[in-house]
C-alpha cells in the first residue's frame, strides 16, 4: 500500500494532537475533581460555622440588650430583639438545609429545641418586669444553647480539616499522576519527533550526495530507498536518467564515421549540458531544502 509523505506527515500531526488532547483529559479531570472537592469544604461545613457563629452572636446581642435594660430599670428595645430573633431564626433554617454530617441532625434538632425555649422565654420577658431570677433563667437557657452552637461549629470546623487533608492528599496524587504521564507522552512525543525527522533527513541527504556525484560525472550512481512512497519513485526517475547520461557519454567516447553529420556531437553535447544544468538545478533546490530542515 503506497503511502505518501503528506499522509505520513498528517499521521505524524494526528499522533501529537491526540498526546496534547490526553494530557488535556486527565489535567481538566484532576482539577474538576479537586473543584469538587474544595467546593464541598466551602459548601457543606464553612456555612454551617457561619450560620453557628451567627446564631451566636444574636444570642448575645439579645441578652445584652436584655440585660441593660434591667441594669438601667428601662424596657428592653422589642424592635431591636425582635430583629436578632429572626436572624436567629433564619439562620437555624438554613442550617436544617446544610446537614452534612454524621449526628449533625440531631444536634440541630436540639439547637432549634433550644432555640425555642430561648424565644418564648425572650418574648415573656418582654411583656412583664424583669426580675433577677428571671434574667438568670434566660442567661442559663442562652448558656446551653450557646454550648450546642459551640458543638455544631465545633464539629464542622473538624470535618474542614479532615477534608482540606483529603483535598491535599488528593491533589499530591494528581500532580504525581500528572507527572509521570506528561512524561512519558513527552518521551512518546519526542521519541517520534526524533524517528519522524531522521526519516526525512535520512533520506534528503541520500538524494543530495546523488545529485553532487551525478555533477562530478559519476554515471554510475544510483539512489535505493525503501518503502514506497514519493521517495522511491523519486529514486527510480534519478537511477534511470543516470543510465542515460552514461550511455550518453559511451555514445560521445566513440568516435564519429566520416559520414556522420558532424552537428551530432555537438546535439549530444547540448542534450548533456541541458540534463546537468537540470540535475544543478535540483542539487541547489535539495541544499535549500536541508538547510530548512537542519534550522528547524
Amino acid at each position: 500500500m503506497k503511502r505518501s509523505i503528506r499522509t505520513r506527515f498528517t499521521m505524524g500531526m494526528i499522533f501529537l494532537f491526540l498526546i496534547i488532547l490526553i494530557l488535556a483529559f486527565f489535567s481538566g479531570y484532576y482539577m474538576n475533581r479537586l473543584s469538587e472537592k474544595t467546593s464541598a469544604i466551602l459548601k457543606e461545613n464553612y456555612l454551617s460555622v457561619v450560620y453557628s457563629r451567627e446564631m451566636s452572636e444574636a444570642i448575645v446581642s439579645i441578652n445584652q440588650e436584655i440585660t441593660a435594660g434591667f441594669l438601667t430599670t428601662r424596657n428592653a428595645d422589642s424592635v431591636r430583639i425582635g430583629k436578632e430573633l429572626g436572624l436567629l431564626n433564619k439562620s437555624l433554617l438554613a442550617e436544617k438545609s446544610n446537614i452534612t454530617e454524621p449526628g449533625e441532625d440531631k444536634l440541630v434538632s436540639n439547637i432549634e429545641t433550644g432555640f425555642n425555649e430561648y424565644s418564648i422565654s425572650v418574648n415573656k420577658l418582654l411583656k412583664s418586669s424583669l426580675s433577677s431570677e428571671e434574667l438568670l433563667s434566660l442567661q442559663n437557657i442562652s448558656s446551653k444553647l450557646n454550648e450546642k452552637l459551640l458543638l455544631l461549629s465545633q464539629m464542622n470546623g473538624n470535618a474542614i480539616q479532615s477534608k482540606t487533608d483529603d483535598a491535599k492528599s488528593y491533589s499530591n496524587r494528581a500532580t504525581t499522576q500528572m507527572t509521570i504521564l506528561a512524561s512519558f507522552c513527552f518521551l512518546i512525543g519526542m521519541s517520534f519527533t526524533f524517528s519522524f525527522a531522521s526519516y526525512f533527513r535520512q533520506r534528503f541527504f541520500q538524494l543530495y550526495n546523488g545529485i553532487k556525484e551525478i555533477d562530478s560525472n559519476n554515471f554510475n550512481q544510483h539512489l535505493y530507498f525503501d518503502g514506497n512512497d514519493e521517495f522511491y519513485e523519486i529514486s527510480l526517475v534519478f537511477n534511470e536518467m543516470a543510465d542515460k547520461l552514461k550511455e550518453n557519454k559511451r555514445k560521445m567516447s566513440v568516435t564519429l564515421p566520416k559520414d556522420q553529420p558532424a552537428d551530432m556531437g555537438s546535439e549530444n553535447s547540448e542534450e548533456l549540458k541541458k540534463m546537468l544544468s537540470k540535475l544543478k538545478r535540483m542539487e541547489d533546490e535539495a541544499a535549500e531544502l536541508i538547510s530548512k530542515i537542519e534550522k528547524k
